[in-house]
């Protein structure tokens, strides 16, 4: 399919307009605090003060001088923040305003327009069921409009399944330094597809991911819509799997049927969910249809108390 420029266009403003009045001075004083770096850095030397610490005494400067002088550190702040975006088939749905893949450029917005504003350098991967494209990570505000972008014109062109376990495999291959990642993707490939734990394994790289998180800050962001967990009363209706175009005639008229799906949803969601946990990773779970600001506060507050 062809994009529209002007149209796309069109979305990035609104979505420029939309995050910059999220971001407030507490959303980056919350980011400041939750995201630290990765250690300290020399900042100068200066002459010893009455209770300094002794054990920062430079020692080569100090007989140079005949002065006592000590080393001062600060923090290291610089961050580097890769989004790791799906913008498989799936990601194209959307039943309320706006589509997942909407939403995750919204949020990727969010989030790299507050790290920029920190001074960190954020980097983009894309993926389906290979890598659609890799932005290394760089500084600038020019830099989170064109992640925004690149989110949107794949929406146009997503197809294919979910290649996870590919995608992090890329991840730990470009970016040997600890980073900040943020894994956005509604993970339908990654969940068992049966709601019987004897049914099957999960698709989901679990190995692959714990081994990510503990090289990097891993975040996962699930991105989710109403209608993947709930089926209206709109009687029989043909549903296609947008990753696989597999076709499927659902009587949506039956209670028991409309329950079933519910049910099934709940307990995958519920899998995906105890993976996480299971190995300490952070998440933020996101919907088409409700505001994700509150969602992002409680991510840093939690991160915050850990800290």
């Amino acid at each position: 399919m062809a994009i529209d420029v002007k149209e796309l266009m069109a979305k990035v403003g609104k979505i420029r307009i939309l995050t910059n009045r999220l971001i407030d001075d507490q959303l980056a004083g919350d980011y400041h605090s939750t995201f630290k770096g990765q250690g300290v850095e020399f900042d100068e030397v200066r002459p010893y003060i009455a209770g300094d610490d002794v054990r920062t005494i430079d020692w080569n400067v100090t007989a140079r001088t005949g002065v006592p002088h000590i080393k001062r550190f600060s923090e290291e702040r610089e961050l580097t923040i890769l989004f790791l975006v799906d913008v498989s088939g799936s990601q194209s749905y959307g039943s309320v305003h706006r589509s997942k893949a909407e939403l995750a450029a919204e949020v990727t917005a969010l989030l790299a327009l507050t790290a920029i504003r920190n001074q960190d350098k954020i980097g983009l991967i894309l993926f389906s069921d290979k890598i659609v494209k890799y932005i290394p990570p760089r500084k600038g505000r020019d830099s989170v409009m064109r992640l925004v972008r690149e989110v949107l014109a794949a929406e146009d062109e997503a197809e294919g399944g979910t290649d996870l376990e590919g995608a992090l495999k890329f991840l730990n291959g470009v970016q040997k330094r600890k980073a900040v990642v943020f894994l956005v993707s509604d993970f339908l490939n990654s969940v068992p597809r049966c709601v019987s734990p004897a049914a099957g394994n999960s698709s989901l790289p679990e190995n692959l991911l714990r081994a990510t998180a503990r090289h990097h800050d891993l975040v996962c962001v699930p991105v989710s819509d109403p209608a993947e967990s709930e089926l209206p009363d709109v009687g029989l209706v043909e549903l296609e799997d947008p990753e696989t175009g597999a076709l499927m005639l659902v009587d949506t008229s039956s209670r028991a049927v409309r329950r079933a799906f519910a049910a099934k949803a709940a307990a995958e969601r519920e899998a995906l969910l105890k993976v996480f946990r299971k190995h300490a990773i952070d998440t933020l779970p996101i919907d088409t249809a409700t505001p994700y600001i509150n969602e992002v506060r409680a991510l840093f507050r939690r991160r915050a108390r850990k800290r």
